[in-house]
């Protein structure tokens, strides 16, 4: 009985070993991986897009949006419950995203070092692409990092107002260096959107030539989307459109 159970073990081991992890640790699996959480992630991006540009009708209607997302399925479950499982996806979505590019990016690194020789043409695109993704990513990371210090817990913004989304939107945005990072942060990200969204269906095997000129226009109306959304608050903010 007891060789059974072990050769059962040993049977379960090596199937997961002997498909599934070879596969998540390959390029094909790490690419695959990275190209599934950037598809989390630019949904993310979109919908909170959306979300934030309630901004447009109002302080009640967004600050109405922003109280019904604390209170997700509440009475069931207690508030915020399902806003924070939301936010520990989000998280590991993004560290996912991370390991992936990191990894990518080292055997990229290794395998360019054991080449002899290389197209010139060839290999200025793609360094190009990689240093753009790369150091677009570390931006994008510290950018992150500041947008929650400034509209999630308020230390960035002397004016913070708990609960109040509007307020605290506004007041961050009528500053002018704040403004300034916020733009440009969405000009990096608007191109990382770009690459990332032309690059995960060729990630995914489905780079077939015949859709190329697709990929492309939606990788760019993508990206323009996104950026044409995002930076519309800062500069309606900067204008005077939106006021406290």
């Amino acid at each position: 009985m007891t060789s059974t159970n072990q050769r059962s073990a040993v049977t379960r081991r090596s199937g997961w070993n002997g498909w599934l992890g070879p596969f998540f640790t390959s390029d094909v699996g790490i690419k695959w991986m990275m190209a599934l959480t950037g598809i989390g992630l630019l949904g993310f991006v979109l919908v909170h897009m959306i979300g934030n540009l309630k901004v447009f009708f109002g302080a009640a209607e967004l600050n109405l949006y922003s109280e019904n997302l604390r209170v997700l399925l509440y009475p069931l479950v207690p508030k915020q419950s399902v806003l924070w499982l939301f936010r520990l996806g989000l998280i590991a979505i993004f560290v996912i995203h991370i390991w992936s590019a990191y990894v990518t990016t080292r055997r990229s690194h290794r395998a360019r070092g054991d080449e002899q020789y290389q197209a010139k043409r060839q290999y200025v695109a793609v360094n190009y692409a990689s240093r753009t993704m790369r150091w677009g990513g570390v931006i994008i990371l510290l950018f992150v990092l500041f947008h929650l210090a400034d509209l999630t817990f308020g230390n960035a913004n002397p004016e913070f107002v708990s609960g109040d989304v509007y307020h605290n939107l506004v007041s961050s945005f009528e500053r002018t260096p704040v403004a300034v990072i916020y733009i440009v942060a969405q000009f990096v990200l608007a191109l990382h959107i770009y690459h990332g969204a032309w690059s995960m269906f060729q990630s995914l095997g489905l780079a077939n030539p015949g859709f190329n000129d697709w990929r492309r226009w939606f990788a760019v109306a993508f990206a323009l989307l996104i950026l044409v959304g995002n930076t519309s608050m800062v500069l309606a903010v900067q204008f005077g459109y939106l006021t406290l």
